[in-house]
């Protein structure tokens, strides 16, 4: 039965067949994939899982793939699996429904895998269900005290006490970005950082989560089609929390400050208009043009925040910024920009080899900051010409709070298309920057995914040669 099976198997990219009165399935990815997917094909891992697992209480997968996949495939199944549900028949579930992974290692590096990579494909798989779930709960559960609330869960199970502006006091020190966006809001806007400090740290690294629990678009407001699954605009700072718990747990051995920047953009007595003008926490005064535009401002303050008090050497923000960036680049790869060739490289390979997958925007500066000239402040905070690289120019904006002139490494992701997948959340992000860090970890199966390490380069120019044999053929 199982050599009858296999024989009917064609994917074309993939396929599967079902065995013994559907008790079973086995089911093949794709045989070959292009040079801008992940060589582990990992969005048709979940996309299998979700429709070819059969029914039942207790289920088994086991996943055949080679070590160097294997990162990419657990988060990938991890997707399949999401935690949030309202609906009431699951409270009268009378037993919880258990699915077990177990991995088979195939190709070079083929023996048993070891207790230390399941823990952290543990680690990893619960920080990307752990930012599915933030994401998909609506807000009037997920508002900005629950979310701090989350923040404070993660920090205390890993001996962390976050640091907390709120409300006012966040009017008072400066940060006119988070407070002007949130102020309106029957839950007060937030900046909240989770400090990880250890001993013979080398530099220092800030991840800068956009937090907008809900985003009616403010004064500027969004219609009746836009507005259904603003609940996810918090994304970014979503992403960051899964992340930051899984690296500090497989030992992350450089500082690392996961900053949330939270906020819901409602509208009130007290909203933000446009024609308004806010001090920013850089210094800088912004033009309100667009109410809407509200990501940017509040990331604004989270990096210059970063960078003048927190003295972070390398700034990375992610944000579920511009609904452009699913134009850009598509429903499956968010978009990076930065001011580094070499981290815009680091992306695209972090992305290949999770599973999250990235592809750069154009950075240009002295071409695309004028589009938010302003007549009577520092600049206007969105641009004047749609047609021309909104979502570069969206992070543009972002980076002139840090300054272009500003010697660290600064990149930005735009995650607001793959951070859904229909109605679901995806926990896109999280894979992400535990690949792109992966060296600063201690952990071996992280050094094996990042950009940065020998393996993967080696296995890259293997892909490569393969790929002109083929094309040679």
């Amino acid at each position: 039965l199982w050599q009858a099976a296999l024989s009917t198997l064609n994917p074309s990219p993939t396929d599967s067949c079902p065995l013994y009165l559907n008790y079973a399935t086995v089911a093949a990815l794709p045989s070959r994939v292009s040079r801008h997917n992940s060589p582990s094909a990992a969005h048709f891992v979940t996309r299998l899982v979700r429709t070819c697992l059969p029914p039942g209480t207790h289920r088994c997968i086991l996943m055949v793939c080679e070590r160097s996949d294997a990162f990419a495939s657990a988060c990938a199944l991890a997707r399949a699996f999401p935690l949030f549900t309202q609906r009431s028949g699951a409270s009268r579930r009378p037993e919880k429904k258990t699915v077990t992974v177990e991995f088979f290692l195939v190709g070079q590096d083929n023996g048993p895998v070891e207790v230390s990579t399941l823990q952290c494909l543990t680690s990893a798989t619960e920080g990307v269900r752990l930012a599915a779930r933030i994401v998909d709960t609506p807000c009037n559960e997920m508002n900005t005290d629950t979310f701090l609330e989350e923040i404070k869960k993660v920090g205390k199970e890993l001996g962390i006490v976050p640091t907390v502006i709120r409300d006012e006091e966040l009017k008072t020190r400066g940060f006119g970005g988070i407070y002007g966006v949130g102020k309106a809001a029957l839950h007060p806007p937030a900046l909240a950082v989770l400090s990880h400090t250890p001993d013979g740290a080398t530099q220092t690294i800030a991840w800068v989560g956009k937090g907008i629990v809900y985003d009616t678009g403010g004064l500027s407001m969004k219609g009746k089609t836009t507005m259904p699954g603003m609940k996810r605009d918090c994304g970014g700072a979503a992403a960051v929390l899964g992340a930051f718990r899984a690296a500090v747990k497989q030992g992350f051995r450089d500082t690392l400050h996961a900053v949330f920047c939270l906020a819901e953009n409602s509208v009130g007595p007290g909203a933000t208009r446009p024609d308004d003008i806010h001090l920013l926490y850089s210094g800088k005064t912004v033009e309100i043009n667009n109410t809407d535009a509200e990501g940017r401002l509040v990331l604004a303050d989270g990096v210059s925040y970063a960078c003048k008090d927190l003295g972070a050497d390398i700034i990375l923000d992610i944000a579920t910024l511009t609904g452009a960036q699913g134009i850009a680049t598509g429903k499956y790869h968010a978009a990076v920009l930065t001011n580094s060739a070499e981290w815009e490289a680091a992306c695209m390979k972090a992305g290949r080899q999770c599973g999250d997958l990235v592809h750069p925007l154009v950075y240009c500066p002295e071409l695309h900051f004028s589009e938010f000239t302003s007549a009577v402040a520092d600049m206007k905070n969105s641009v004047a010409d749609r047609d021309n690289g909104p979502s570069s120019c969206a992070g543009l904006f972002i980076a002139s709070h840090i300054g272009f002139d500003w010697p660290g490494v600064w990149v930005h992701l735009d995650i607001a298309a793959p951070v859904h997948a229909g109605e679901r959340a995806t926990g896109f992000g999280v894979a992400l920057l535990l690949a792109l860090f992966g060296r600063a970890s201690e952990d071996p199966l992280l050094n094996l995914v990042s950009p940065l390490g020998c393996e993967v380069d080696a296995q890259e120019e293997d892909v490569e040669r393969d790929s002109k044999k083929r094309r040679l053929v």
